[in-house]
């Protein structure tokens, strides 16, 4: 599962600590006296988050960079606490062990007080204080996380559907909390229940196509996020040979991806009328990462040999006209 936005990098995620205490010979000498835990500043804590965004999320990145410092430190925070438990549902080892994992996440989320020397629990806290996030919605996305991790299968659209409203509508409501709704819909009273409506919905979108983007990836891996009803239709399997490429006949995966495809655009036509919901921009935001992604899908479909190939991606120069366009639609 693969947070939205996001392009893994080998870069850790985890806090930074005191060196560890090395051991010298046996000479006695002064009694040690216990040791006290960093407690990260505020500002540190949102400045290494913001580090995570630039070296993991590539395509979140160029969205956030349009909003104003406070609203892109905390969304920074929110992406890093997500990554997080990405990684954890994303590494190796025993599936006891990240299921464990995963249980102390979400026990550090509900913590009275975080703990002080995480910088990421640090910085989330903070945003929580300062903007109305759900931050229970991140259980959803842990759930969501645990489940792959214990290697479920989805055998309806429906099924599958649930799933991406766990792991990334879940992101696309945290993220509302941080977004300001255009004064107009302020003003009504029932903006806020339209917006966070179509937050999940653009989330789904996004993570719709995470799906079809790293389809080989997670095959390799043993995962398989698209429905069993919708491969018996289009007669395939998604089985490997032994140099890790699809069995299937390639037309037959054509049409499956192209089919998956127009379905994800079908959430994007719904999810992108948030932007007019949101302040300048907020909107300049969304709609840079929806057009990203968007744009992204529509290689896909065009060409799915290639994306069952290789990792389809555009280029920077790709993404950064697509967050000019953005901000010019914004400003109108």
């Amino acid at each position: 599962m693969t947070v939205p936005g996001a392009i893994p990098d080998p870069v850790p995620d985890r806090p930074p600590g005191p060196a560890p205490l090395r051991m010298g010979d046996d000479t006695p000498g002064p009694a040690l006296r216990p040791v006290t835990p960093i407690s990260v500043p505020v500002p540190v804590a949102y400045r290494y988050c913001e580090r995570i965004v630039r070296t993991r999320a590539r395509n979140f990145a160029y969205g956030i960079r349009l909003l104003a410092p406070p609203k892109r430190r905390a969304l920074s925070a929110l992406y890093a606490f997500a990554r997080r438990i990405d990684d954890i549902g994303d590494a190796a080892g025993p599936v006891d062990a990240r299921l464990s994992a995963l249980e102390e996440a979400r026990a550090g989320l509900r913590a009275p007080r975080p703990n002080p020397a995480d910088p990421v629990l640090v910085a989330l806290r903070d945003t929580a204080t300062r903007f109305p996030v759900p931050l229970d919605a991140f259980e959803e996305l842990i759930d969501g996380c645990a489940a792959d991790v214990a290697g479920a299968r989805y055998q309806s659209y429906e099924d599958l559907v649930g799933y991406c409203r766990e792991v990334a509508g879940s992101i696309g409501r945290l993220s509302l909390g941080v977004f300001g709704l255009a004064d107009e819909a302020a003003r009504d009273d029932g903006a806020l229940r339209r917006a966070a409506r179509l937050a999940d919905s653009l989330g789904v979108a996004l993570q719709l196509t995470n799906v079809l983007r790293d389809l080989r990836e997670d095959r390799c891996a043993g995962r398989v996020y698209l429905p069993a009803d919708d491969l018996r239709r289009f007669g395939c399997t998604l089985d490997l040979d032994a140099s890790g490429a699809f069995t299937d006949p390639p037309e037959r995966l054509a049409r499956l991806i192209r089919y998956e495809a127009g379905r994800a655009l079908g959430w994007y036509a719904e999810g992108v009328s948030l932007i007019p919901l949101l302040d300048r921009r907020s909107a300049a935001c969304t709609a840079a990462m929806a057009g990203i992604y968007r744009r992204l899908l529509a290689r896909i479909a065009a060409d799915p040999g290639r994306a069952l190939a290789e990792r389809v991606s555009l280029t920077p120069w790709a993404k950064a006209t697509v967050a000019a366009r953005a901000i010019m639609g914004a400003a109108r």
